[in-house]
């Protein structure tokens, strides 16, 4: 497993408490104890945070932001949340323009190289699992479920100009024009479903509506009976009314995405974790950026399951919680996706960094 250097940064205003728990060999096993937030310090002056990327992790750093601000550790300090997609928000990062960067992929290698390259640090915390979802319009009455197989058929670059009617799929479905909506080339979404569904990170025909920003997929799709896309699970649970979930089937049965199917592993490969990179030196001279990432990792159990989507397990987040704390600087990934990733694989993974 290939991981950047680590580099241990103290970081000043730590309670002897937290101290305490992170060089204490039971602190990571523990799930009972609660996460203890950095406090505010009154002399602190009003401070910014700049947080962007994800389109995708953005609701749950949104909700973050907004709770946070309520608090005394929130007390003047200004959370700028904004999303452009994982890539582009990785450029920023990298280049130093912000403190966080949300990502619904691990950072690849040339994004790796550009942090290197420009000095930054970056520590990785998981923060969530999504079901990327592939929905259509509720008018479409003829597909219920769908393999892995025919999103390939439907997605890769040679059905560019070529398969435009949904029988062309399955002879069973509707002699209708098939309409495409999916994410823009920003997107880390973009990344890992291409990768996972057609088999190569970036191959995907060119032909259709193509949007970081999901809200606007969500639209699309909503207005159009023959349309068909993919986005973030909680673009979903927010718009039922509007929207019809496909079962995916990878070869053991077709499985519509939910909490539950993700936990059991069985939503495969549409599971994903979704992360937060934080910079390093940031944490280490901004207490601003680390009191919002103790309050984010405590709060995210909560707050992620009501934006609409999977938190890890309570071992998961006191991990990325002792990591932090210790500056622990790195990925755990190769410079790229890990398709069929599962919450037991990402959390042995995550123990052994």
């Amino acid at each position: 497993m290939k991981t950047i250097a680590s580099i241990s940064i103290f970081l000043a205003g730590m309670s002897a408490a937290i101290a305490t728990a992170i060089a204490t060999p039971n602190a990571a096993s523990s799930t009972k104890q609660p996460l203890k937030l950095a406090q505010a310090n009154n002399s602190d002056p009003a401070a910014t945070i700049k947080t962007d990327g994800s389109s995708t992790v953005y609701p749950i750093t949104k909700a973050i932001a907004e709770e946070f601000k309520s608090t005394a550790a929130g007390k003047n300090v200004e959370a700028i949340v904004n999303f452009s997609g994982t890539s582009a928000g990785f450029k920023k990062f990298c280049a130093g323009e912000t403190d966080i960067s949300d990502a619904s992929r691990p950072i690849r290698t040339d994004e790796m190289e550009a942090c290197n390259k420009n000095k930054i640090r970056y520590i990785e915390l998981p923060v969530a699992y999504d079901a990327l979802t592939i929905a259509v319009n509720p008018q479409n009455t003829w597909a219920k479920d769908i393999t892995v197989a025919e999103l390939k058929k439907m997605w890769e670059p040679a059905a560019e100009g070529k398969v435009t009617n949904w029988q062309q799929i399955r002879s069973a479905w509707s002699d209708r024009p098939l309409k495409l909506y999916g994410a823009g080339k920003d997107s880390g979404t973009y990344d890992y479903f291409t990768e996972a569904i057609v088999g190569k990170a970036r191959a995907s025909r060119q032909d259709y509506t193509a949007s970081e920003d999901d809200d606007e997929l969500v639209a699309g799709i909503s207005k159009d009976p023959n349309g068909l896309g993919y986005f973030g699970f909680a673009y979903y649970e927010a718009n039922q009314n509007k929207l019809k979930a496909l079962a995916v089937d990878s070869g053991r049965g077709a499985v519509l995405p939910s909490r539950q199917t993700v936990e059991k592993a069985q939503y495969e490969p549409l599971s994903r974790p979704l992360f937060i990179y934080v910079n390093a030196r940031s944490a280490q001279l901004k207490p601003a950026v680390r009191r919002f990432v103790d309050f984010y990792i405590q709060r995210a159990p909560t707050l992620v399951s009501s934006v609409g989507y999977i938190p890890l397990p309570a071992e998961g987040y006191r991990l990325s919680y002792i990591y932090f704390n210790r500056g622990k600087v790195g990925t755990v990934f190769e410079g790229k996706s890990q398709i069929g990733l599962t919450i037991g694989q990402l959390l042995r993974r995550q123990a052994k960094f």
